[in-house]
């Protein structure tokens, strides 16, 4: 049911997607032919064919959810972007720039004056505020802290204090705390008076006269204990709890061990400060999800498809020339066996595929120590046992596919020596490749780097040059 029920959202927002299309594409069309034309009033013609053509449109964008207008912008090339965001309804703005990636929310921002900003700004809460701080302007980001009121400020001051992928860095201050020495009929009480619970209410916080936590009362218990009694008496007092300044990363982990909705989060001194909630730890992990695909492939940053060349090729160039250096060894290991290629042609047919299978398998075991270490499952104890199972892995796969190779090379050659030394090559590099696929995201993880970046580049390098070298020096040493 829950697969369908997304299917059919991700068609409906295609469909939104084709339509805004269309509508800019006709827009387009007849604004052309309208300016080609000479005809009297012609500037009060093309005016009114204009805001014509674009009502539609601004239809269109108000009937869909912020998130979809979002991914609308994300799809379209610039031109075409800041036309859409014009139609946007101003108070719309905030809620969208806070949805779309923080590539297209640099070009939305570079379009707004500072008016703009500011009211964008002030229709957030004050955790998406310190969500969007970031991006915007120094002076639009005092102006609308001067227009927060004391406890807002305390509250925006709070979020910024706390770095990102942290938990205080994604808590929010939407949230309903009760005293522990209060009847459930009090409490019911006091949020009917409220008339709408905050998102994701599965629990309300209860602290004591110091604002300290103490428990929580989930809402089941709230409803089906008698309203005389204490709130004490029914409260869970061993919830799940986070400090501000943990990671996130953890935070994320904790939400799906004990499948929770919302989590309290306290200071040092255990006085409530905010709350997780589970959309909060889903932007998270799709976030990193998105970041971890990007490192692997070498890229630096987010990058909106239809930024400028300069700006893409900014994002690109540095594991590219990285690349280019590793090719040029690549190709200077090939080199140095040029006679033993001119004098077994088979050589050059061959190589690729030695070099080719242990990038795959060099790939596959950065993949799970990758994993492992974001899932914080990793730890020095096990580092041995980790070792030693890919190893036996490799050499396992090196066996059974070299042979495999090595019986094909036997056949279509006709030299059994070249069928030995091809099996032989396919297990060293597959050796190779499972050490330097542990030892490349262990390394750049203890030097506080991300163990994803760039390292499927590096590990293609490794098993590129050192299969070359393995599979030509094998077949120098028995086949010459």
């Amino acid at each position: 049911m829950t697969d369908t029920r997304e299917t059919l959202q991700h068609d409906s927002v295609q469909e939104s997607l084709k339509r805004v299309v269309d509508l800019l594409h006709k827009h387009e069309i007849v604004e052309s032919l309208v300016h080609k034309q000479d005809m009297p009033r012609h500037d009060l013609i093309q005016q009114l064919v204009h805001k014509q053509n674009l009502a539609e449109l601004h239809k269109t964008l108000d009937a869909l959810h912020p998130a979809d207008v979002a991914y609308i912008l994300e799809a379209l090339p610039l031109d075409q972007r800041l036309v859409v965001w014009d139609l946007v309804r101003a108070e719309r703005d905030g809620e969208i720039l806070l949805e779309v990636s923080d590539a297209v929310r640099e070009s939305l921002i570079a379009s707004m004056d500072s008016d703009e900003l500011k009211a964008a700004a002030e229709q957030l809460d004050t955790d998406e505020l310190a969500d969007l701080a970031p991006d915007l302007p120094q002076e639009v980001i005092q102006e609308v802290f001067q227009s927060l009121d004391q406890e807002e400020q305390a509250q925006l001051q709070s979020a910024l204090s706390f770095p990102e992928g942290t938990v205080g860095a994604l808590m929010d201050f939407d949230m309903i705390a009760i005293r522990e020495d209060v009847t459930l009929e009090k409490v019911l009480a006091d949020l009917r008076q409220l008339g709408e619970l905050p998102s994701h209410t599965d629990k309300l916080f209860v602290v004591d006269g110091k604002e300290r936590l103490c428990g929580v009362l989930p809402i089941k218990r709230l409803l089906l204990h008698n309203p005389e009694t204490l709130v004490a008496a029914v409260m869970a007092d061993d919830p799940v709890i986070f400090n501000g300044s943990d990671k996130a990363s953890d935070a994320a982990s904790a939400f799906e061990r004990y499948d929770l909705v919302t989590a309290p989060v306290v200071d040092a001194h255990d006085k409530l400060i905010g709350r997780l909630t589970v959309d909060e730890v889903m932007d998270f992990l799709r976030e990193e999800a998105e970041s971890d695909v990007l490192a692997m492939a070498g890229l630096r940053e987010e990058e909106d498809m239809f930024a400028s060349v300069w700006k893409s090729m900014q994002n690109r160039w540095a594991w590219l020339a990285v690349n280019l250096v590793t090719a040029f060894i690549a190709s200077r290991v090939i080199g140095v066996f040029e006679g033993s290629i001119e004098k077994i042609v088979a050589l050059a047919a061959l190589m690729p595929i030695v070099a080719g299978i242990g990038g795959n398998s060099g790939n596959q075991t950065i993949t799970m120590i990758v994993r492992g270490l974001a899932l914080g499952q990793l730890h020095p104890s096990s580092m041995r046992k980790l070792f030693i199972k890919e190893v036996g892995v490799s050499l396992m796969n090196g066996l059974i596919w070299g042979s495999i190779l090595g019986l094909l090379s036997w056949l279509l050659y006709q030299n059994a020596a070249l069928g030995l030394v091809m099996t032989g090559a396919m297990m060293l590099n597959l050796l190779l490749a499972a050490i330097m696929g542990v030892l490349i995201p262990l390394a750049m993880h203890k030097s506080g780097r991300d163990p994803a970046l760039g390292s499927s580049v590096l590990i293609t390098a490794v098993t590129d040059s050192g299969g070359f070298f393995i599979f030509l020096g094998l077949a120098t040493l028995f086949l010459l």
